[in-house]
């Protein structure tokens, strides 16, 4: 059976957040960094990655602007804001408690 490499549900939003605190990137280079960060694990679509960005916009938890990239295509570049930087504190002490949660369960049941 083909092996699903997708993300977990909930956290592609978590994860851009994640990936852009160490530096803006444009959308392509955010799914690279998941995919190369994860160990080839992890992909993102940009079926995907493209709505959750402009969610993420919408929210005020990153701000974009457009700048050419090294082959000379203009690109919008992803800044995490400190509004995001506080939600993806949020979003990971969650996601902890959760796993953490199912940890338990999976070890007792």
């Amino acid at each position: 059976m083909p092996r699903d490499t997708g993300l977990p549900p909930g956290t592609l939003m978590m994860l851009i957040l994640r990936v852009l605190v160490r530096q803006p990137l444009h959308g392509y280079a955010i799914a690279q960094r998941i995919r190369q960060l994860s160990s080839d694990e992890l992909s993102v679509e940009e079926g995907s990655l493209y709505p959750a960005l402009q969610k993420l916009l919408v929210k005020g938890w990153v701000k974009a602007t457009w700048r050419e990239s090294d082959s000379g295509r203009q690109v919008r570049e992803y800044r995490i804001t400190a509004a995001g930087k506080q939600q993806l504190e949020a979003e990971i002490g969650e996601y902890r408690r959760m796993t953490s949660a199912i940890d338990v369960l999976l070890k007792e049941a």
